[in-house]
């Protein structure tokens, strides 16, 4: 599989960015990735060693807007955290 349809994008939040001080990133991956693929995928786009792989399953959820009637629901999707090994960074998050 294309390492560029595995990794869709890098999560950016404030406690994504205190992650990414200590070498830990976290992606928006494709529903059917695996460990090993997502760790292939950041060490080919990125060119850097990957230490480690946790993988999550982030649940559907049901959202309601303008009141109790019209009700929606977000797609579930799955996320990955990588540690990269000692010395090793991304320059995913920095300049924004």
């Amino acid at each position: 599989m294309n390492p560029y349809k595995i990794i869709i994008q890098p999560i950016d939040t404030e406690k994504t960015r205190y992650m990414a001080e200590l070498g830990k990133y976290t992606f928006k991956v494709a529903q059917s990735a695996n460990k090993h693929q997502v760790k292939r995928a950041v060490e080919e786009i990125f060119d850097t060693e990957v230490e480690s792989v946790n993988v999550i399953n982030v649940p559907a959820k049901v959202g309601r807007r303008f009141g109790r009637r019209r009700v929606g629901r977000n797609p579930g999707w799955k996320k990955a955290l990588v540690t990269l090994a000692e010395g090793q960074r991304l320059d995913v998050f920095e300049g924004a």
